[in-house]
């Protein structure tokens, strides 16, 4: 999609937006369209990374190094139609990326990329230095998260944030897919050494089931503490899959000094 910022981002604007949209170097949709757990009611997610400004990484300007920009404003639920926007500077996204967090790790494998430049497409084909089985372990603790707040716990205890599913369901189905779909990906990356976006056929298919409310929450509860089980099994076998034990921090630091360094050469229009 071509964001219009004006329009698709009217609700909310944190972060330093200017150097953001001007630096862009990738945008990849994320979230449940992503993954292929759509039930037709979401919003559309977007990731970037961006590249900083010289005044910022070797200077004294002030800046921070995100941003955020959605069609509603804060605290307001997003819907069909709705964008929600975030990016990234190119160092914070490899700090979150090279940790193993699930969320940005979609931006190297998603399959819907609406916007990418040459370092863009560079980025993703970085993965396999970027990604090692710090991720298991990340994948492991956002799975605990989703389910706490599928069982009525944690930041949503009080006010679930989809009352209406708790309704119809007994408990929030969203919440139970995703930490279904994370523990089915957690595996799939320790096993396989990727993600595929959207899921694979069969997981998907478990997901939706899931989210559309065909389980109930015993059942629910159930399927997802044994895939939970099933990727702690994973994570703590050392021997399983090929991804490495670490991320190549030396390829990954190579990478972003050089495309800061190419990415100031082509805007200030020297060789």
């Amino acid at each position: 999609m071509t964001l219009d910022l004006d329009a698709d981002l009217s609700g909310l604007s944190v972060g330093d937006r200017a150097t953001a949209t001007a630096n862009e170097i990738l945008r990849v949709e994320v979230g449940s369209t992503a993954h292929g757990i759509s039930v037709g009611n979401d919003d559309l997610d977007l990731m970037a990374v961006y590249l900083q400004t010289p005044e910022q990484l070797l200077g004294i300007a002030e800046h921070v190094d995100h941003y955020v920009g959605r069609t509603q404003p804060e605290g307001a639920r997003s819907g069909p139609g709705d964008v929600d926007y975030v990016a990234y500077s190119l160092r914070k996204f490899l700090r979150l990326a090279t940790s193993g967090n699930p969320t940005v790790l979609v931006v190297l494998y998603g399959s819907t990329v609406h916007a990418s430049t040459p370092l863009g497409e560079e980025l993703r084909a970085l993965a396999p230095a970027i990604v090692s089985r710090r991720a298991g372990h990340r994948f492991l603790g956002y799975l605990d998260g989703q389910l706490e707040r599928m069982r009525g716990g944690g930041r949503q205890s009080r006010v679930p944030s989809r009352p209406e599913l708790v309704e119809r369901h007994g408990y929030d189905t969203k919440y139970a897919a995703h930490a279904l779909r994370l523990g089915l990906q957690g595996i799939e990356l320790i096993d396989t050494g990727r993600l595929t976006l959207p899921l694979r056929d069969a997981d998907r298919e478990l997901c939706l089931a899931m989210r559309s409310g065909e389980y109930t929450r015993a059942e629910a509860d159930r399927l997802i503490s044994g895939i939970r089980g099933d990727l702690a099994d994973a994570v703590g076998d050392p021997s399983r899959g090929s991804l490495r034990e670490e991320p190549d921090l030396d390829a990954v630091n190579a990478f972003a000094v050089r495309a800061h360094e190419q990415h100031w050469r082509t805007r200030t229009g020297t060789r």
